[in-house]
């Protein structure tokens, strides 16, 4: 549904209608996270833990052999805190003894992305294309095969 179709609609509510209707998107969005965080859990091989999601970004992964390989993106306007461009991939498996290979010290988390006007650290296929982000990209398959080549 195009935002021109839902603009004059949402023009016609009133206060309450709209507070209404924020109370249940934010309701019904939390379920379909967890739903969506379960489903990405199954495919995650073995003991490794599910690693931390930025935000400002998202993981796109792939399960292989029993072993995990996540590639860290960043939305557009957003850049890596650390060098990426030699370091696509985080890998967890047997061999990693079932932890991410992460630049960050105990933990799951992969990379966190901050504001940037010029993205530099990552490797050009690190960053999501403008007007696309994770969800975006998931939601319309052309998007996501397009992503999974790069």
């Amino acid at each position: 549904v195009s935002d021109e179709c839902l603009e004059p609609l949402a023009a016609q509510w009133t206060d309450n209608q709209i507070a209404v209707m924020l109370d249940d998107l934010r309701r019904v969005t939390d379920v379909l996270q967890k739903q969506q965080k379960a489903a990405c859990k199954e495919a995650m091989p073995g003991d490794c833990p599910f690693p931390v999601v930025h935000s400002k970004g998202g993981l796109a992964c792939v399960s292989a052999e029993r072993k995990v390989y996540c590639k860290p993106m960043c939305n557009e306007g957003q850049d890596f805190s650390f060098l990426r461009r030699t370091r696509v991939y985080e890998e967890c498996s047997a061999a990693t003894n079932n932890k991410w290979t992460t630049q960050y010290v105990g933990g799951n988390k992969l990379a966190v992305c901050n504001k940037s006007d010029s993205p530099i650290s990552g490797a050009p296929s690190a960053y999501f294309p403008k007007d696309q982000d994770c969800l975006k990209t998931k939601s319309d398959q052309a998007l996501e095969e397009k992503q999974e080549i790069t």
